[in-house]
């Protein structure tokens, strides 16, 4: 026997989830419509039988399965309903359960025929059946990740049903090279193809069609393999071994009516049937379905939303203090205008983009074009609310310095790691000369990174293509033994005119003739970036000749310190380095109050393979995870404001459980409260690492991944 061949005599399965039956039961047998010409004892057999109860596989759409009247649907329906009026003999039909179907269920469940059995060698000679003639048959086909390269002689992995035991065996004696995997379901083989974890799985036609459907599937392909067909039959469950179950003879007659029945229908008539169960039983979209399709655009449009209400808050507390106060109004009135000019114009192009995607979803390189445009809009709105809230921080004296022992060649290291990339994507020369004498000092970390990376991307943006940027940082002893770093950015780019120098650190301050050219910034990360220097007892300072290029000098001083190893210093340059991770993909615990929050996260995760449970707030969190069996999460994702329990109080409450994982998992808060107070009050609690919220989702795998 070929390998082609055994693989025609694979079986489907008589296995799944095992479902209630609803059958009603004939009064009569049914009066044939078509006259067929029995046998004596076939007769007799038609007439001595008020139903005839057929086990039905429930999850084969549009093949076979059950129906939301809990009824059995599909093409098999349509073709048993035509058998029995041909036959005259009615059909009872019961839902198989889940798991491998065994002899003993079948004859306990007083099941006279099994649906759906692979038409093959290994059904034929199986010990208590007897199976019919085809009476549907398609092409069996492969579905498999869009980049694998099939072949029968590579070693692959292949997702097999529960309970598929015949092809598993000829599967096995004739492809010794397949490693062949169980899962529960035909959805279960899909998603172990999906997330990598089985090369292919191997079925139906009709069904693989129905299946690939669904958004999450995208990134599946449906493979036809010439020469496999999928043929199923009817087989008779008769009596071996003293079972009480029909006798042999019994068997055979039964199998005997269906095959003249079977042989009577048309070729057009299976075509009508077919097309019939395929188009009542079509894919149905669902909410999870359209959010997955356009996550982008929900994540886009959520974002959008959120910035819209914190910006409208920042202008009715900007509002009320313009009325509380007279003092300098006509300044105040000059900030509000521009800061209502700066949030209308990005929200204006976001609406507009968002209404052009409404009507162009089937476009799918409009709707790619609209994505890219409306992610860069929405971040540079989140910019915005950022340099905001740091604004409103600082005026008010809220915003206050968290110090700590640091390293600044890590934080120096990690602002050039960022730095290279974007100005080699702009096409510019750009050289880093660091010499510390005293790299252990105490400080805030973020904070330090905040203003270099500012004045570098200033740098980046007023330099054209071809231009060259260089920071330079040095250290030297103050009279008081504390140590006075300096950096210098310096490029050859457009520079400022004077008069434009005189208000370069006022709030929204940019030269009109490099607005127009597409260097859109904010204008508040100079003002933000020198308060935050001076209130490092340090200052920012600049020279610029128009035409030439800018040159600007960022010191602050500090307290020295000793840091006792690498790895406590990057604990303490929150942003510098991440906790590792385990290579594997952990199963991550979700701490989420806001319902459509939580079921965004969770379908944007198991969409990149990842197993993930959901906790309403942080008192869920705690239970769930102290009643898991330890090591069965990786990961915690912890909002900080919750019900019951937030955030902080749940970290501490899980590090403080008596079992072996409490000190290990890795616990992210995953938040809104982005201020550096909020950042160290999670680190204080237990956690390992802090994601703000929007969540930027390549970062945040880039995490989990351990990178």
């Amino acid at each position: 026997m070929t390998r082609v061949s055994a693989l025609i005599l694979a079986s489907a399965a008589l296995v799944l989830p095992v479902l209630s039956v609803h059958a009603s039961e004939p009064d009569t047998a049914a009066a044939p419509t078509q006259k067929l010409t029995f046998t004596e004892a076939e007769n007799k057999y038609i007439l001595s039988h008020k139903a005839v109860k057929i086990g039905y596989v429930t999850d084969r759409v549009p093949v076979s399965f059950k129906d939301k009247n809990g009824e059995l649907g599909g093409i098999s329906r349509h073709i048993f309903d035509h058998v029995s009026s041909l036959c005259g003999i009615k059909f009872e039909y019961v839902p198989l359960p889940d798991g491998e179907v065994t002899y003993d269920y079948l004859i306990s469940e007083g099941l006279d025929l099994v649906s759906s059995v692979e038409y093959n060698s290994e059904n034929q000679h199986a010990r208590g059946i007897l199976i019919s003639d085809p009476y549907l048959s398609s092409k069996k086909v492969v579905v498999a990740r869009e980049e694998l390269e099939f072949s029968f002689s590579a070693d692959l992995s292949i997702a097999i049903s529960t309970g598929s035991q015949t092809i598993r065996k000829v599967l096995g004696a004739s492809y010794p090279n397949f490693e062949l995997v169980d899962y529960p379901s035909i959805r279960d083989c899909f998603d172990a193809v999906n997330t990598k974890k089985a090369d292919l799985l191997m079925l139906n036609q009709y069904v693989a069609e129905y299946w690939i459907a669904k958004p999450i599937y995208e990134k599946l392909k449906v493979i036809p393999v010439l020469g496999l067909d999928d043929e199923l039959c009817f087989s008779a469950v008769v009596a071996f071994n003293g079972q009480n179950a029909p006798s042999q003879e019994e068997g055979e007659i039964l199998i005997g009516i269906l095959n003249k029945a079977i042989a009577a229908i048309s070729e057009d008539e299976i075509g009508s049937f077919t097309i019939q169960g395929i188009t009542e039983n079509r894919y149905a979209y669902s909410l999870s379905d359209f959010l997955y399709r356009y996550r982008f655009a929900v994540c886009i449009f959520i974002i959008s939303a959120v910035l819209i209400i914190t910006l409208t808050a920042l202008l009715l507390r900007q509002r009320i203090k313009i009325a509380e106060s007279r003092a300098d109004s006509k300044v105040k009135g000059q900030f509000l205008s521009t800061m209502s000019h700066e949030i209308r114009t990005p929200l204006n192009g976001l609406i507009g983009l968002n209404y052009l995607m409404s009507q162009k979803l089937d476009d799918k390189e409009r709707m790619n074009n609209y994505l890219r445009q409306s992610t860069v809009t929405a971040n540079y709105l989140l910019s915005l609310v950022n340099d905001m809230l740091d604004m409103s921080g600082l005026q008010t004296q809220a915003l206050t310095l968290y110090k700590a022992p640091l390293d600044l060649d890590l934080i120096v290291g990690t602002v050039n790691s960022i730095t290279e990339k974007a100005m080699s994507d702009k096409g510019l020369a750009y050289t880093s000369d660091v010499r510390l004498g005293c790299p252990h000092i105490v400080g805030d970390a973020v904070r330090i990174q905040q203003v270099l990376l500012n004045l570098l991307d200033n740098a980046r943006k007023f330099t054209p293509e071809g231009g060259s940027v260089t920071l330079t940082v040095r250290q030297n002893m103050t009279d008081d033994d504390r140590i006075k770093t300096v950096a210098v950015v310096t490029d050859n780019g457009r520079g400022m005119t004077e008069e434009f120098q005189k208000h370069i650190f006022d709030a929204f301050a940019r030269e009109l003739d490099t607005v127009s050219k597409g260097n859109q910034g904010t204008g508040l990360g100079l003002p933000i970036s020198r308060r935050l220097a001076n209130l490092m007892d340090g200052d920012i300072t600049f020279e610029s000749t128009k035409g030439k290029g800018s040159s600007f000098t960022f010191t602050f001083i500090a307290e020295p310190a000793t840091l006792p190893d690498k790895g406590e210093s990057e604990s303490a340059a929150e942003d510098v380095g991440s906790a590792s991770m385990p290579k594997s993909r952990p199963r991550i615990l979700i701490a989420e109050d806001n319902e459509l929050n939580g079921e965004i996260i969770t379908e944007l995760l198991e969409s990149e393979g990842f197993v993930t449970d959901l906790a309403e707030n942080g008192k869920a969190a705690l239970h769930i995870f102290s009643n898991s069996t330890p090591g069965t999460y990786g990961v915690v994702l912890m909002d900080l404001l919750m019900p019951e329990m937030d955030g902080f109080e749940a970290a501490k409450a899980i590090r403080a459980l008596d079992r072996s994982d409490a000190k290990t998992v890795r616990i992210f808060a995953c938040t809104a409260n982005c201020s550096s107070e909020d950042r160290h009050k999670a680190l204080d609690a237990g956690m390992d690492d802090f994601i703000p919220k929007p969540v930027d989702i390549d970062i945040l795998l880039k995490k989990l991944n351990g990178r």
